[in-house]
């Protein structure tokens, strides 16, 4: 009788790991408190909560409001960015090499999976518009899980793909991401093209650091 194969998972962030949606969340941010009167979060500090839940999101920008005003202003936000895609605004384009590496990952074996502080239709609509959602056998939103960095959302993706801790990856660009799949008991990569830079993700403990998508699949092969 043959042995059986452990699966490999690798669980990509969205937001700065595989798409660059940073000019869509710093303009709905934008939109979202203007609507209620208040000077926007300059640019960079709506960058530092990229990955986060919506509320949670909030509390870091708004620290002395109180709880209904951080929830009134996720949603207020998750309009914001509705009205922006119908409009045509949207653009969240995979970065460079993203879609060669999926391909080259899922035809060596791997299982892919998604863990995002995005909600589902965002999530979705995002996949489907670049045509790599069947590519995934899991993907995990802040729809249904605490935010990042707890491990709720890695572990449920390890679940779904029927993978062990040991033999998973979480790839992303933030400090939430690398202290989630710490916490779930992945091996980290941080990668340099989206929100947080790299020191920021050494220090936050991640196992690989890497800067560009050859980098990327010699640190997911790699087994140290």
């Amino acid at each position: 009788m043959g042995s059986v194969t452990t699966p490999r998972l690798a669980i990509f962030d969205c937001d700065g790991t595989l798409v660059d949606s940073q000019a869509n969340i710093c303009m709905a941010m934008e939109h979202a408190f203007d609507e209620m009167g208040m000077a926007p979060p300059p640019r960079h500090a709506t960058r530092r909560i990229v990955g986060l839940s919506l509320v949670e999101a909030m509390r870091q920008l708004l620290p002395e409001a109180e709880d209904a005003l951080h929830r009134d202003m996720a949603e207020r936000y998750k309009q914001a960015f509705y009205t922006l895609r119908g409009n045509g605004l949207v653009d969240e384009p995979l970065y460079d090499g993203m879609a060669a590496v999926l391909s080259e990952l899922d035809e060596n074996g791997w299982l892919l999976g998604v863990a995002t502080g995005k909600s589902d239709r965002g999530l979705e609509r995002c996949l489907d518009h670049h045509g790599i959602k069947g590519l995934f056998v899991t993907l995990q939103t802040a729809d249904r899980h605490p935010s990042k960095p707890h491990p709720s959302m890695v572990w449920q993706a390890l679940a779904d793909a029927g993978a062990d801790a040991a033999n998973a990856v979480m790839i992303g660009d933030t400090i939430y991401d690398i202290h989630m799949g710490k916490a779930a008991g992945c091996r980290t990569i941080g990668v340099n093209w989206g929100y947080h830079p790299l020191d920021e993700l050494r220090e936050a403990g991640a196992d690989h650091l890497v800067e560009s998508m050859e980098e990327l699949m010699h640190a997911l092969e790699s087994r140290v």
